[in-house]
């Protein structure tokens, strides 16, 4: 495990030597153009483990992506190793289709300290919901960037993520009513608290998320990837590409449905990712939207 391979899989070619915000957010913005956040793990007869060097060799050597507990922690040891200081969070995501928060706290985030500000690191979200650069842990103040407007909120010691999107623009109107497309223009997205968290903390989350018929890791393969304009994902046989801001404070969201034979191509092509076993896709509607 070495830092030079890991920017050499990032394709990141800038300064270590600082520990400021411009140089976090360049490392982030490299590390999410380049890793997937994606779960075909579960879907090709792997099982995700937690330890550090497996994430390392998956992401890094075997070019794969990974969840939340894979991308956040090599992030976080990327960011320790450079002199960050860094730490573990652990969030409760909101489902939009139960309109309430998970009571089992399933997302690892980090957080990082620069000059005694404190910023919100994740680069495990995916689709339109991943930011694009480290959020001030600061309450009600507006954070534009380019996948839309996100919102951190304090009251009483826990936090709340949110996000305000623009309107969207679907050529193909066959998806205009897509389960995958969300309705609403302000959308929750997490909830959490300061308390520092370890990779131990998730051991039950990473099993039970990979093998509970109610989880909704099961019930979708899923594979995003953020581009320079907006992001790509593959949901079962639905590729969807969006592009940002394509018309005045409108985004294009295009579909496509697969046939099977297309999927692992679209995979190798969109996404630069080779699955050693075979995927078997799936979409159960519901619990999930871009």
């Amino acid at each position: 495990m070495n830092l030079e391979e890991y920017f050499a899989r990032t394709g990141y070619k800038g300064s270590l030597e600082k520990q400021d915000l411009e140089t976090l957010t360049d490392i982030f913005q490299h590390h999410i153009r380049a890793v997937p956040f994606e779960n075909l793990s579960i879907h090709c007869g792997e099982e995700i483990t937690l330890e550090l060097e497996h994430v390392y060799n998956k992401i890094v050597r075997r070019k794969r992506g990974g969840w939340c507990m894979e991308n956040n922690q090599l992030l976080g040891w990327v960011l320790k190793c450079l002199g960050y200081d860094t730490s573990f969070l652990g969030a409760y995501v909101f489902n939009p289709h139960q309109n309430a928060y998970a009571t089992i706290m399933t997302h690892l985030i980090v957080k990082v300290v620069i000059d005694g500000k404190a910023y919100i690191v994740d680069g495990g979200f995916g689709v339109s919901y991943q930011m694009w650069q480290p959020m001030e842990l600061v309450s009600g103040k507006d954070q534009p960037q380019a996948p839309g407007v996100f919102r951190l909120t304090e009251k009483n010691a826990v936090w709340y993520l949110e996000k305000m999107r623009r309107k969207q623009y679907i050529p193909n109107q066959n998806f205009s009513s897509s389960d995958l497309l969300e309705k609403k223009e302000c959308r929750k997205v997490y909830m959490f608290s300061l308390e520092p968290r370890t990779v131990e903390d998730f051991r039950f989350q990473c099993t039970y998320l990979q093998t509970s018929p109610d989880s909704l890791f099961t019930k979708k393969s899923i594979c995003t990837l953020q581009t320079t304009d907006g992001f790509r994902a593959l949901i079962g046989w639905t590729f969807t590409e969006t592009t940002y801001n394509y018309k005045e404070n409108m985004d294009l969201v295009e579909f496509v449905t697969l046939e099977d034979e297309e999927v692992e191509k679209t995979l190798k092509e969109k996404f630069n990712i080779t699955l050693d076993g075979k995927l078997v896709p799936i979409n159960v509607k519901g619990s999930y939207t871009i």
